[in-house]
This record gives C-alpha cells, structure tokens and sequence, in this order.
C-alpha cells in the first residue's frame, strides 16, 4: 500500500483556510495527508471583521469554517507552532516545538506584519499594533487605564482601530503621513468628506504629519507623541497601523527569490521558483509584480494554487509539481482591487481605476459637503466605466463594479446624482451574465441566476459569505414572486395586512376579508394561513380578550386553550417568573399543584417550570391556584413573549456591572402578552461574562460600565443565528425605548411565522437600515411606534385571570361538550422517576412473527 503524498501549509488565516476548503472540495484531502502550522493560538478567524469584536462578537464568533471541518477531513492542524525552517533538498519543514514534517507540495501562506516605523519610543509600554485578536485583547485591557488613545496611520486598518479606541472610551487622534485619509482607496475629494465625517464624530486627525517619536514617563510608558510639524500630542496608547509587509522571512532564509520590497515570488500558478512551493495571499508576489493585502485576491491565489496542486495529483504529488497542462488551466495574473466597506459608520468604496490614471479619462463627481457624500466615476472618452470613488452614499456599488470596463445604459452622471435629481438606479437586468457580483469570491450574475434562493447562493458559489456588500444585489438577481399575497385569500402581504387593520381600526377578521380579501374568498371562512395570522394581528394592536367572539376561531391550537398541547392530549402550563426570580413561597405553591393534580414538573432552559399533564377540564383550577398565588400567564402557548432569561448581576455577582435582574423582570413585565409574528425570547447579563446567552435571544442585553448594550435579532434552535450589536451604552430609558421601537417596527413588517432573525437578514438593508430606521427615526415612525408599545403595555390583561373570572368563558374548558364534567379517558399516565409520563399506545402490526 502506497503512502499518501503530503501537503504542508504554514499559516492558518483567511487565506489559508480557503486553501483547505479548495483543497477538499476537489477531493485532495481523501487522497493525501494534510498537515497545517498554525502560529496562532486559535484557528483561523475572520480577521476583516477583526474589529467586530469590539462590539460584541467573541474570538469563537470570529472563527471561520464550519464546526468538525478539520476533523471530517483529517486535517492536522498544529496551533501555536510556526514553523522555523524549511529545507527543500530534503523537502521538510521544521517547526517552532521541534517537529518536522516531509512534504510533497508545501503552501506557504504566512500573510503580513505590521510595519512599525523606526522611531525612538516605539517598544515602550502602551505601544501596539493592530493585527491578532490578541493585539485586540491587549489594547482592551490596557485601555481600562487611558484615556486618550493615537493610532499611527489613516488607511483602512487604521481608521478600523481608532473606531475601537474611540468606542473603548479614549479620546482618539488619528496621524497620517499621505495629505489625506485612505490615501490608496480614494482621491482628495473623497478624502476631504471623509476627513469632514469623522471629525464631526469628535476624533481628531492630523494629516500631512509623521511621528518623529513616542513619548514617555518615568516609568517608560507612553505619555505622548512628537509630530514632524513641531506639534505633540498627549496620549497614553498608541496604536500602529501604518501599513504590512509580507512575512517571506522563511523563503529568504531557505533561497527562495523575493521581492525587492518583499514577497515571494510567483508564477500565475502560485508556484515558486522550486515547483514543490508554492505562496498565496499577502506572503506572495504575484507574477504581475504586486503584492495583494486584500482578501478577495488572496481566495483567488488559493483556488490557484489548490487547482494546481489537485491537477498533478497522480497517486503522489513527488515529480509531478513540475506544471502540467491539466495543471496550469487556472490562473492568477491579477486582481480586481475594488472594495467597499463601513469606516466608523461612513460608507467608503473605490473601484477600477478610482485615481484617473488612463490616459484622457475624465471625471464625473457630485459632491454634497454638508451631508457628507463624495462620488466620483472615471470614464473615458468614448464613456467607458473606468473606476469611482463613493463616500458617505456607496449604495451604487454593487451596480457599478460589474459594469466597469463597459459603457453603461445611461449617462454617468445620471448613476451618481442624488436621489429626485435625475438620478437612474439601474436593475439587475443591466448585468451581462460574465459580470463578477461577489468579488471575495469571483462569483458571476450567471451563477447566482442559476440558483433560486440566497442560502443555495451561498451554499453553492460561496458569494455572500465574505464582507457582504454583494448580497443585498444577489437578493435582486434573484427569482422575484409575482403573487406576494399572503395565502389565496388575500392579495397583501402580512405587513400590509397589518398596516390596514392598524389605519382603517378594523376588529375582526370577517371585516377584513370582507374590504380587502380576493373577491373569491370574500363571505367565506378564511384558511389556516390567514385565520391566525390576523388573529394575531388584531391581538397586537390590543384588540381585547383573544377568546372572545370570533377571534377564538382564530386561534392555533396552543392559543385555543391558553396552554401547550401534548403528544397524549394533556396540556403543559408554564406560569411566568419575570426575570427566573422567585420567592421560597411561590415555589411552594407551584410544588403542591403539580403535587395535587399529579403533574410532571421540568425546569425550562427560560428560567421557569413546566408543569405537565394538565387535562383540559383541569387548566381553569389550576390558573386558579396559581393566581391566588400571584402569578399570571406565562404565554409559552402563543406567538409572544416567552421570557426575560437573567444572571444574578451586580447584587450578588463579583464580575457584575449593573442589576440585570432588576432590568429582566422591569423588561418582563412591559413585554408580556405581546403578540407577534414569532415568539420572542430575551435575556439580561450583567457583564460581559455573558451567562444569560443574551446574544442569542431576539432581543439581548449586556451591562456595560456605562449602561447597557442591546443586541437584536440573534436566535438558537437548528438555525442558530449571533444577535448584532444595534446600540451599547444606554441609559434605562433609552434601552427600554429603543426595545420599544425595534420590537413594534418587527411586528409591523415581518412576514407570518417569521423570526427576528430571518427577519433582519430579509430586511433591505439589515442592520443599518434598522438602526436608521429605530435610532435615527429616518422614517419619523418612531414616536407612533413608541405609541402603540404604551397602548399595549396599558391595555395588557392576564389571559387566565380574565378566564378565571367569567363564567362563559370557562365554559369552553371541558373534554366533551355533551358531558362536560367527563375527563378524557384516552389522557393516562404511568410512573416513571418519581414522576409520570404519557402512557401512549405503542401500534403493532397483525401477522407478524418473531424471528
């Protein structure tokens, strides 16, 4: 039996990780051992979203691949251990704990350093750099003790570290040598608004300066800086992110050529000068002469290589690396440099040839100083797209990448003016088939049509599943319903549904379909799809008791009965217990119903006990119990709140910052009983620690030292989804108004059945749009929104109270209606752990035998 050839690579980042993703999706790692060093102490992570984790996101959060990749493909990944040296006449790699590993095919893909300038200070204590998660985790410590922070550089990681510094708290300075912010990516226009937006955040920057030194006190920490100007700033952190430059120390220390600025040097098919080695991502210079920082090129050169590599792989890989034909059929020459992305909130995007360097090009720009929006397209003379430059409005973006290098439907400064100023948005349609959408990916229109839904999308091409800016395109390119009514009843849209109901104040469903549903349905009863729906419409604008009249007919089966229904016909009770507090006396009461009426009791992973087992006739006497005993509905039944989970937060935690409970129950107690389009889970931690999975609910709330962070849209169950950072450092107040805005903005325009998080992923323009929309009041919505919040927290009403206490009412809670004092004889029970279960009737097949 033959050995398997060997693949080493050295690095594990974005870069890396893709490798390996090509390399098994071709197949390669069932057919050779795969060995990866890793001089990290972590796996690879999502390092373009590196500044991320400064809102909310953790480390585990920021990891890429999917969970038991490794594993599933017998990937040997060594973290922790770089590697040290590599020697090619033997055709090994020794690494930093001493091991070494043949190879067959070696993947240098060692990425970048920060380039710190040489000046005097640099190494003193509040120095760093902005590079790791542990450059993260250092400057966040060390910022609980500064107060005003300086970042050395204006280019795009730079600007991504002072919005981290300035969002830790520290006063933020800003110092670039270039006369301008984001000298590569944009001109001196789009430089001037961007440098006019962050100033008017509150940072200050200083261009056109270098730092001649770092300052520093008599215990060797950082007190300031000396500019070039003869200026000095005072500071107590300082962080550089003055740029990167390859890591090819390992290819220079075993003769591989380089660079004359650095980076190792490649042909177009990321193979070195010695056919066993190849270099991808920032560590490689490419056969056009560059070195590629981002991470879109570097995907390319590991598809490149990974192709490569998996066309010479004829039993083993030795002898084969020389470059074949089969081989060589995909290449890399170069890249599109393009990029659009979000800069301490400001949208900034270039593309093409953004600076005007083709010969007799000309430029069309709009410029609006007071808003703060930069846009200028460069085309030549016969009105070719050539590049652009977009800050503060990139919504064109995706639109006009694809188009660059062909002459576009309508004239230039059409696709640039602002909006009722002759501007033309230009559809999907517009596209060629060829044209690139997803540029992390090089994934064309032709194959985002060929698919039908956005998870196929990125399942299959991967588009979408880098920085993001494609999808909102890829969403239109997308086969469009022609119907959007909500069932074959009515011809709107659940969201519309509700904005009639909500202006014309209808009150019962027969109403509605009788003014607005399609005229076949109209006089009819309706259909499952709608029936609740509605039913749950009218309950959110406070339309009374849900049993009453006709809205009882519209209930599921849950809402039916105010309890959960059962595989044997019982029903399961949960009382609410805001906030998981409750007294010893409670407690008590709750042990002796379920004792009482022979109830199966569970803690629930929302803080409260179920209580199982319940007959229909049975559900009045015990609400009656419980509410003697002070407690109400906990609506685990219905599409509503279920609970307000917390950690015991400052009152007795060592770690807390702020009363979570306090904030659980205050949070509980306005939501109850709202209805809505899914049902709504929450959570308050009182630290960071995070103990009440709060990033996990629709709505979450994290203590900070300033007040409280809300997070929105997250969920777990089979899809789990991480809840996004929508504002941090709130006041009481502002968090319970902001909670009022987002939860009542949900219910009135997500669909049927639909979740906070399929929600916001839906939602044109995600998070932003609803932080426009929630924070700013970009659509002067917010005051309404906060209106009808206080007609249902006003209006709200115990459900099993109101049963309890009329007569009629209780009337529907029997087994049989010809025999209401009848138990369900099919509802029965056998023991189990001290307890009971269902005793269920376990179905066999007549005529068959044993053996």
């Amino acid at each position: 039996m033959s050995t398997p050839p060997t693949i080493v690579v050295v690095g594990h980042g974005m870069v890396g990780q893709r490798f390996l993703e090509a390399l098994a999706e071709r197949g390669v790692t069932e057919r050779a051992r795969v060995v990866v060093l890793c001089e990290e102490p972590r796996p690879a992570y999502d390092r373009v979203q590196l500044t991320s984790y400064f809102s909310g996101r953790t480390p585990d959060e920021l990891a890429l691949g999917e969970p038991g990749f490794m594993e599933r493909h017998g990937i040997e990944l060594h973290l922790d251990d770089p590697a040290t040296a590599i020697d090619r006449e033997a055709r090994t790699v020794t690494s930093r704990a001493g091991r070494t590993f043949g190879y067959d095919a070696l993947v240098l893909a060692t990425g970048s350093y920060p380039f710190v300038p040489p000046v005097p200070g640099k190494d003193a204590e509040g120095c760093f750099v902005y590079r790791t998660i542990e450059d993260l985790l250092a400057i966040e410590a060390y910022a609980k003790t500064a107060r005003t922070g300086a970042v050395v550089g204006g280019g795009l990681l730079g600007l991504e570290a002072a919005g981290a510094l300035s969002g830790l708290g520290l006063d933020t300075h800003v110092v670039e040598f270039a006369p301008r912010l984001m000298p590569v990516q944009v001109d001196e226009g789009g430089g001037a608004a961007l440098l006019r937006t962050i100033e008017g955040m509150g940072l200050m920057v200083h261009t056109g300066v270098g730092t001649q030194a770092v300052t520093t006190n008599d215990a060797g920490a950082v007190n300031g800086m000396s500019l070039s100007d003869g200026s000095t700033i005072e500071t107590d952190l300082v962080v550089f992110s003055a740029g990167v430059r390859p890591r090819d120390q390992l290819a220079r220390d075993c003769g591989l050529p380089v660079g004359e600025r650095g980076g190792i040097a490649v042909d177009e098919q990321c193979r070195t000068s010695d056919p066993a080695v190849f270099a991808i991502g920032e560590c490689a210079l490419a056969s056009d002469g560059r070195v590629y920082g981002l991470v879109a090129p570097g995907y390319e050169m590991a598809e490149t290589a990974a192709e490569a590599i998996t066309g010479t792989l004829t039993g083993t890989l030795t002898g084969a690396l020389a470059g074949t034909a089969e081989s060589a059929n995909r290449a890399f020459t170069g890249a599109d440099m393009s990029t659009k992305l979000k800069l301490l909130g400001v949208d900034v995007a270039s593309f093409g040839d953004a600076h005007g360097h083709a010969e007799g090009c000309l430029d069309v720009t709009y410029s609006d100083s007071r808003s703060g929006v930069y846009k200028k397209l460069v085309v030549s003379p016969d009105g070719t797209l050539l590049g652009g430059v977009l800050v503060g409005d990139a919504d064109a973006y995706a639109m006009l990448r694809p188009l660059t290098g062909s002459v576009p439907p309508v004239a230039p400064e059409q696709l640039i003016a602002p909006a009722g100023g002759g501007q033309v948005t230009l559809g999907p349609s517009a596209l060629p088939d060829d044209a690139v959408v997803c540029n992390c990916h090089n994934v064309t229109k032709g194959q985002v049509t060929a698919c039908s839904t956005l998870p196929e999308v990125k399942k299959c091409t991967k588009a979408g599943t880098g920085c993001g800016s494609c999808v909102k395109l890829i969403g239109q390119l997308l086969p469009q319903s022609g119907d959007k009514g909500l069932c074959g009843c009515f011809p709107h849209t659940r969201s519309e549904l509700y904005e009639i109901v909500r202006t014309l104040r209808i009150t019962s469903y027969a109403a509605l379909l009788d003014s607005h549903g399609r005229e076949a349905a109209r006089g009819g009863d309706g259909c499952d799809i709608c029936k609740p729906t509605v039913g749950s419409i009218l309950a959110s604008l406070s339309n009374g008791y849900i049993l009453d009249g006709e809205q009882a007919a519209l209930q599921d089966t849950n809402d039916h009965f105010l309890a959960n229904l059962q595989r044997n016909g019982s029903y399961s009770i949960v009382p609410r217990i805001p906030g998981g507090e409750v007294t010893p006396e409670k407690l008590i009461v709750i042990g002796e119903v379920a004792r009482d009426f022979g109830l199966y009791t569970k803690i629930t992973g929302g803080q409260r006990i179920d209580l199982f087992g319940a007959r229909v006739d049975q559900l009045p006497l015990i609400w009656t119990r419980l509410v003697d005993a002070g407690f109400e509905s906990g609506h685990a039944y219905g599409k509503a709140l279920r609970t307000v989970k917390s950690c015991v937060g400052q009152t007795w935690c060592r770690y807390g910052v702020q009363d979570s409970v306090r904030m659980a129950i205050d949070l509980e107690l306005r939501y109850r009983g709202l209805r809505a389009p899914h049902k709504l889970k929450s959570a308050v931690s009182g630290c960071a620690r995070e103990c009440a999975e709060a990033q996990s609910k629709d709505f979450g709330v994290i203590a900070t030292a300033n007040g409280w962070n809300l997070y929105v849209g997250g969920n777990g169950g089979a899809t789990p989804r991480h809840a996004d950072l929508l504002a941090q450092d709130l006041s009481d107040a502002e968090l319970v108004r902001l909670i009022d805005r987002f939860l009542m903005f949900y219910i009135r325009t997500a669909d049927r059945l639909e979740r906070t998080s399929t929600w916001l992923e839906r939602l044109e323009g995600g998070l932003d749009h609803l932080r426009d929309v929630v924070v700013h009041d970009s659509l002067g919505i917010c005051e309404q929104l906060e209106a009808l919040m206080a007609t249902h927290v006003s209006g709200y009403r115990d459900e099993w109270a109101e049963t309890i206490n009329d007569p009629e009412r209780l009337s529907r809670f029997v087994s049989f209606v010809n025999a209401p004092d009848a138990p369900d004889p099919s509802v029965r029970f056998v023991p189990e752990r001290d307890q009971m279960k269902p005793d269920l009737t376990v179905l066999t097949l007549e005529g068959t035998r044993a053996g």
